[in-house]
């Protein structure tokens, strides 16, 4: 069976992103850990976390940051 993908995201408060599945789950996903670095820590500016989108598989911001689909699914709760 292929894990879940995601089809769509909501950014919540305290860098957390609400997900939905194409199986119909909902979970959230804590960003934090992810936030480090040149370039993931762009995602500390709250009005660019706030514009990620889903593209039908993972999520993912406008300058190219995304997180692994495996992740978004296995490690949300």
């Amino acid at each position: 069976m292929l894990r879940p993908t995601v089809t769509a995201v909501f950014a919540e408060s305290d860098y957390i992103l609400l997900l939905e599945f194409d199986n119909g789950e909902r979970k959230r996903f804590d960003v934090k850990p992810y936030i480090k670095g040149s370039w993931f820590g762009q995602l500390n500016d709250s009005a660019y976390f706030k514009s990620v989108r889903a593209n039908g598989f993972n999520v993912e911001w406008t300058n190219g940051q995304d997180i692994c689909p495996d992740d978004l699914y296995y490690n949300a709760v």
